[in-house]
């Protein structure tokens, strides 16, 4: 097969986008995406070094790739982070972060000098003692000032808010509210199931109910439909006199999967096709060996499913048997 083609799987779709995660270490304990009493984290040795990171997206770059986001754990954690950002902004793609913001302002030059513009913060609460309760730490006041910081040194900022049910759906209209007086986006997501998570069906905060939150306080007239970025994850919408905007990530009762461009390198240097799939392939295990990894990142995506990784119905996703079997969100990297 022509090296231009293995980035598409079998139903058309071309994957120009790479999610890497560059470490399973996080400075929070969100219980969304860690189970509370830890994780075993992989032993350093088996984990990519920033050497085999370049290498792999460079790989990936030449197949096609146009765009890649750092992810974690928290990537900003690891020791050679600001070295990996400089050496991936120098092959030529649209280089982004997802972060919780706590060492943000010790990157800030890092950033530019990468070519980042666009720095994701999740952040599920407004409210101090109810941030420190997701989180299990105490960061609240520092992530806050590292918002309003990247917004001063014109970074384009995003929120990611994971939203569950009676714990912080009662502030949806509190983040749009951040939209009103700064130029900033705020995307609610869906709660999604992973191992350890405690996920169930009732806890979700759906598309339509986040609607329904938002209507009950602006006119339709005043919700504008934006419109979305070919292969966006988001519905997008603004409040027409806000400078803002928020997006709805509903990947739970209104799957995105026909037009997913995405691709996940985990730390540990496994391709996973779909952030709901438990098979993995052992990229980093075969470019150590020297042999070629292509043959492998096509074998992964022409196995990928039509919808979230065979999940294709409402009891198979609700099955703990099924969801469980995929790794914490921590060690996939979001």
């Amino acid at each position: 097969m022509e090296s231009s083609n293995l980035l598409q799987d079998t139903l058309g779709r071309k994957h120009d986008y790479l999610r890497i995660s560059i470490t399973e270490h996080c400075n929070l304990r969100c219980t969304y995406c860690m189970p509370e009493e830890g994780i075993s984290l992989t032993p350093k040795p088996h984990l990519m070094t920033a050497d085999e990171i370049i290498v792999i997206a460079q790989t990936f770059v030449n197949l096609g790739v146009t765009k890649i986001r750092l992810t974690g754990g928290e990537p900003l954690v690891r020791k050679d982070a600001a070295a990996i950002m400089l050496r991936l902004g120098k092959l030529g793609v649209n280089l982004s972060i997802t972060t919780n913001g706590i060492l943000v302002s010790n990157f800030i030059q890092t950033f530019k000098e990468a070519g980042i513009k666009t720095v994701n913060i999740s952040i599920d609460s407004l409210i101090k003692d109810k941030f420190n309760a997701i989180t299990r730490r105490d960061y609240f006041d520092v992530v806050q000032k590292n918002i309003d910081l990247l917004l001063q040194e014109k970074f384009k900022v995003k929120l990611n808010v994971v939203l569950i049910k009676s714990f912080n759906d009662n502030e949806i209209l509190d983040f749009i509210s951040l939209t009103k007086n700064k130029n900033i986006q705020v995307r609610f997501i869906e709660f999604m199931p992973f191992n350890g998570n405690q996920w169930d069906k009732s806890k979700l905060v759906s598309y339509a109910e986040i609607m329904e939150i938002v209507q009950s306080k602006y006119k339709m007239s005043e919700i504008e439909r934006l419109q979305d970025a070919p292969n966006d994850t988001a519905k997008n919408f603004k409040i027409n006199t806000y400078p803002g905007s928020f997006a709805i990530i509903s990947s739970v009762t209104n799957p995105f999967c026909s037009t997913c461009n995405r691709i996940r390198l985990t730390a540990d240097g496994k391709l996973k096709n779909c952030l709901f799939s438990n098979s993995e392939i052992p990229l980093l295990e075969t470019l150590r060996s020297g042999d070629s990894i292509l043959p492998l990142i096509h074998q992964n995506l022409i196995t990928k499913k039509a919808v979230r990784a065979g999940l294709d119905d409402d009891l198979k996703f609700q099955n703990p048997e099924l969801f469980s079997q995929n790794r914490s969100m921590i060690t996939i990297g979001g």
